[in-house]
């Protein structure tokens, strides 16, 4: 048997920061520039998402930077840590790459480095990666996130082509979370409240009145929710599997690097469980 070669290393970026702008009491826009993101580049997809490097504390890399290297020669504890976000925008005449966080005071990692950030401040990242986008040839769209896929639907109804129908269901703590998106397609904000994150979700897509026809459907966010969401498009709704594009971007009670590392699995389990049975 021929051996699999190496998996290479994606490929890594340096951006500077330009600006940053602070859109809600809890979202932060931080633009990158600068000549690092002279290979960037997008493939039309609006689910796009690079990973960001946060060096492991007290170690130093050997420079030039290459994450092929690091993995190659670091234990693993001493690789950098990886959070992953999604490209709210890229624009390649500025080469200006927009990315917004979630900011929730001084948890995490990447929301305080967010909030914090400054002008002329540099961060290395991977990617982008992605696959979705609107298909034109669909009858109408569906999409449905928390705040955490909110970038990506807000790019996806924007490029939306004119007079495309759509459900975009947003589920945010309360109207001060609200955004202006720019598109002709309307946002439905749901207001979390004490609730349960994704309840209002679940409760808003259960109820829509289905129009008829091809639906393309895109449903992101915290990985319970996207269980119920994708049970209901799968085996009631009995979408097909190829024009559902689902992912739980995060999980209650894990941080980051707990649920990369067991999310394959939990998709393979989700997936056996909820798959229509073979017509006869």
């Amino acid at each position: 048997m021929a051996e699999r070669p190496a998996r290479k290393a994606p490929k890594t970026h340096v951006g500077r920061v330009v600006r940053t702008e602070r859109l809600t009491p809890h979202m932060q826009r931080v633009v990158l520039g600068g000549e690092g993101l002279a290979e960037f580049a997008t493939d039309g997809s609006t689910d796009h998402y690079v990973k960001l490097l946060f060096d492991a504390e007290g170690v130093t890399y050997p420079q030039p930077f290459d994450m092929q290297r690091i993995r190659e020669e670091f234990p693993r504890d001493q690789w950098p840590v990886t959070r992953t976000y999604t490209v709210r925008s890229w624009d390649p005449e500025t080469r200006e790459l927009a990315v917004d966080f979630v900011i929730h005071g001084d948890e995490g990692l990447a929301g305080p480095w967010a909030r914090d950030a400054e002008a002329g401040t540099t961060i290395r990242f991977l990617g982008p990666g992605g696959g979705y986008a609107p298909d034109a040839d669909a009858d109408w769209h569906l999409l449905a996130g928390d705040e955490s896929a909110l970038p990506a639907i807000a790019a996806a109804i924007e490029a939306l082509p004119e007079g495309a129908k759509a459900f975009a269901f947003v589920e945010v703590a309360d109207a001060d979370e609200e955004q202006k998106v720019s598109s002709a397609a309307q946002i439905q904000w749901l207001h979390r409240g004490s609730r349960p994150v994704g309840e209002a979700l679940v409760e808003a897509v259960r109820s829509l009145d289905f129009p008829a026809g091809d639906v393309q459907a895109f449903v992101h966010g915290e990985a319970g929710f996207v269980k119920e969401l994708r049970r209901h498009l799968r085996m009631e709704r009995e979408i097909p599997r190829e024009r559902l594009s689902i992912s739980g971007y995060w999980r209650l009670g894990h941080n980051e690097d707990g649920w990369q590392a067991s999310k394959r699995d939990w998709n393979a389990q989700v997936e056996a469980e909820q798959e229509p049975a073979p017509s006869a």
